[in-house]
């Protein structure tokens, strides 16, 4: 494994040649990578200690990069601007499948170089700060599912995304065999991101017809989603060059959606088991406290958890995908599921699908356990049985109520600033308008012949 790329070495490697371009890249609202490259010796003798600019609009246009409106960051009447990309040089490393090339991630700043707020680093940023504050850190693991298929990009795109050739034709959730099929994909993912500096455990195949994960240790908060999102990136890269594609996204098809279950616990700075106790299923009172608090935010939090229209056809009953916001212990049925003891313990969130932006997701769990402390908020008892046919409050069905939750919350605004609140009120009404305009192939095959 790599260790981080520094400065020097990386000045270093450019003088001999062995790197010849960086990536700098920025996190956008939908969680992709955008950015530039950067002819490395002038990334060295320009961009290292200044960073560069990109226009503002990064941060301000839908999944398709069209202007919409309604952004009070970036528009037509303020001339979209640009803002700042100044470099994180703890996230600088090689990336091994791509030839002599450097990828580093990038805090995205106004021009002043104060932070914009409303992006998806500065986010979490703050509530890392926050909880810091208290004298705890996050540590995060993030379980990402997705489908692997035997088309390329393009091939995919020309046929409407229909009739696409799974990597495996049957379910081969731990299959051996199975995953076998898609080693030479898999193994290639696996180990360039080992090469890029992540600790990888283990892969396996899932429900789905050719769906898998690839599983990474845990690590703090701000470190995981940096990964996260090299990772979702690379990944695809890796799957193009071999002629494939595979997607993260929450529901492709009636069958299991891709998840992104989320693993998260607080512990003392100097590495303490805050959580862990003498409690209820051997919790803390402080571990109580935040499960507390991630069940009483969970529904205003939801449009960081789904943050697309599509996230939400994730949420069927019997297809591990959960419905009810209860907690249990080891139950799978629930939106949030304890699992491990003493040092492991920690709180999985089910609730995330393979499309969510990692940084505002973690950042509203951080939020909601932060608040549950502060509060010293009483957990409700430990839920038992199968969730799915109890009567427990229920996760939000769709994106008009995950908005109105989120919008309407003054713990929302008070939390992460109104400014925050307006930016992803803005980003959900742009998707839904666009959906609304839409005519589905669900419409045609449904009413052309019939009406």
């Amino acid at each position: 494994m790599n260790a981080p790329l520094t400065a020097d070495a990386l000045r270093k490697a450019v003088s001999n040649n062995e790197i010849d371009t960086v990536i700098l890249a920025i996190t956008d609202m939908q969680g992709r990578l955008q950015g530039k490259f950067i002819h490395a010796q002038f990334f060295v003798d320009e961009c290292l200690t200044h960073g560069a600019e990109g226009c503002n609009y990064l941060m301000a246009v839908d999944v398709d990069m069209n202007t919409v409106d309604g952004y009070e960051m970036s528009s037509w009447e303020s001339g979209y601007g640009d803002f700042a990309m100044q470099p994180d040089l703890d996230t600088m490393r090689i990336m091994p499948w791509r030839e002599k090339t450097v990828i580093v991630l990038a805090d995205v700043l106004k021009l002043d170089h104060s932070p914009v707020t409303a992006s998806p680093r500065q986010i979490l940023r703050k509530q890392i700060e926050r909880l810091n504050a208290l004298g705890m850190q996050a540590l995060v693991g993030t379980e990402l599912e997705f489908i692997i298929f035997e088309d390329s990009f393009e091939e995919a795109w020309n046929k409407g995304y229909k009739d696409l050739n799974p990597g495996n034709q049957y379910n081969v959730d731990y299959s051996i065999l199975g995953s076998s099929r898609v080693e030479p994909l898999v193994r290639e993912i696996r180990n360039a991101m080992y090469e890029a500096g992540m600790v990888v455990e283990s892969a396996k195949g899932e429900c789905n017809l050719g769906q898998h994960e690839i599983a990474f240790k845990y690590r703090d908060a701000l470190g995981t989603c940096d990964n996260h999102v090299i990772y979702k990136m690379g990944s695809k890269d890796i799957a193009a060059q071999q002629g494939k594609s595979l997607t993260f996204m929450a529901k492709f098809n009636e069958r299991e959606g891709n998840s992104c279950h989320i693993h998260l616990s607080f512990r003392g700075l100097d590495d303490s088991y805050v959580m862990a106790g003498d409690g209820v299923e051997c919790m803390s009172t402080l571990g109580e406290a935040f499960i507390a608090g991630q069940i009483a935010h969970m529904k205003e939090l939801t449009l960081l958890y789904a943050p697309n229209i599509n996230s939400y056809k994730r949420y069927v009953p019997g297809s591990f995908a959960p419905t009810s916001i209860r907690w249990g212990r080891d139950n799978r049925t629930c939106a949030f599921r304890l699992v491990g003891h003493g040092p492991s313990l920690r709180l999985e969130n089910r609730v995330p699908g393979g499309d969510v932006n990692p940084y505002l997701a973690v950042a509203g769990m951080i939020a909601a356990g932060i608040d549950g402390i502060e509060k010293k908020m009483k957990l409700e008892p430990v839920f038992t049985g199968n969730a799915y046919e109890s009567d427990s409050p229920r996760v939000p069905s769709n994106m008009t109520q995950a908005l109105t939750l989120w919008s309407e919350s003054s713990w929302i605004a008070e939390t992460f600033g109104k400014d925050v609140q307006d930016h992803y009120t803005n980003m959900a009404q742009v998707e839904l308008a666009a959906f609304g305009k839409a005519i589905t192939d669900w419409e045609r095959v449904r009413n052309f012949e019939r009406f």
